[in-house]
């Protein structure tokens, strides 16, 4: 969990007293959970029932997920059972304020939090239903291909003082440049209509009309297997946005993006990805990580993760748009 708040006995003590009162539930334990980044994890045990409890501290994150709420509750309301369920406070909110952090509570889900070759194919199914779910109405964030995270990133960096991970950038400062740039060319590019159509015409691609779905941008990392059955929990990121939003990290594998496009026509979605918006994502989310580690800095930590990261798993990602 990434907090700065120390987590003594009185503090767990007066979030148990806040739960009680604000919730109605009579708590028999409290525990810390494994699942989370950007807040405190809690698992709390009632009599018949358990709960999972989010608290997110950081500013710059906790507006984004108070809005993310009602959008869950949407997609619950329209019959869709794989996700968290919002559990209310005694006042009929979706989610409360503890001291100066939001906090949600949902139902409990057991499960093994997993992510491999074999469960892309639930994986993508389960996105594909939830894409059929209408927006019309819903208070929810746009894409609008914005090359402003790799800004923020540079913000970041700059007010930063800690000299190892300076340097650590500083070593790899081609490579992000060059991230960089092509992330402000496909942003210009999937801005421009007539720009993504003269790009797709020199090859033949398919070029589908615009579709804009409710998408969870890191649903492979939420996954969670109990048995046979799958379930995508921490929506706290919900934005109106191209399926490519969901595609991207498998994008380099032609059976993912065949299973991906499978799994959207098995849905009644007529639509085929398109390579600049899956560029796009791939440099998007190679600095959205980056920023992310910024945010929960640490001095040993972050630059372990940094270090890391940088030539890791996003690699493939990278590759592949790299040559497009």
């Amino acid at each position: 969990m990434y907090s700065n708040i120390n987590r003594t006995d009185d503090y767990i003590d007066s979030l148990v007293e806040f739960i009680t009162r604000e919730y109605g539930i009579n708590i028999r334990h409290i525990n810390k959970a494994k699942r989370g980044y950007y807040g405190e994890t809690w698992r709390i045990d009632a009599p018949g029932a358990s709960f999972f409890v989010k608290i997110v501290y950081p500013a710059i994150h906790t507006a984004v997920y108070e809005r993310s709420f009602p959008i869950i509750q949407h997609i619950c309301n329209h019959g869709i059972d794989f996700i968290s369920k919002i559990v209310k406070t005694k006042g009929g909110g979706l989610f409360s304020r503890f001291g100066g952090a939001a906090l949600g509570v949902f139902d409990w889900i057991d499960g093994e939090n997993i992510e491999n070759d074999c469960t892309k194919i639930p994986e993508y199914q389960m996105l594909a239903k939830i894409y059929t779910v209408p927006a019309d109405g819903l208070a929810i964030a746009k894409e609008d291909f914005s090359g402003g995270i790799a800004d923020r990133f540079y913000k970041q960096l700059s007010e930063l003082k800690d000299s190892r991970i300076r340097s650590l950038i500083d070593k790899n400062r081609l490579k992000i440049e060059h991230r960089a740039a092509r992330l402000e060319y496909f942003a210009n590019l999937c801005n421009n209509r007539k720009a993504e159509l003269d790009f797709n015409s020199s090859d033949h691609a398919q070029y589908n009309d615009d579709i804009y779905v409710i998408t969870h941008g890191d649903a492979g990392g939420n996954l969670l297997k109990n048995g046979d059955k799958y379930f995508l929990v921490d929506w706290d990121y919900p934005v109106l946005a191209p399926p490519e939003r969901d595609a991207w990290f498998m994008c380099s594998q032609d059976w993912a993006r065949d299973a991906f496009h499978n799994a959207l026509r098995q849905n009644g979605i007529d639509y085929v990805l398109r390579r600049e918006r899956l560029a796009y994502y791939c440099y998007y989310f190679f600095f959205f990580y980056l920023a992310a580690y910024l945010d929960g800095y640490t001095q040993g930590d972050t630059f372990s993760d940094i270090e890391e990261y940088i030539d890791g798993w996003i690699e493939d990602s990278i590759a592949y748009a790299d040559n497009i």
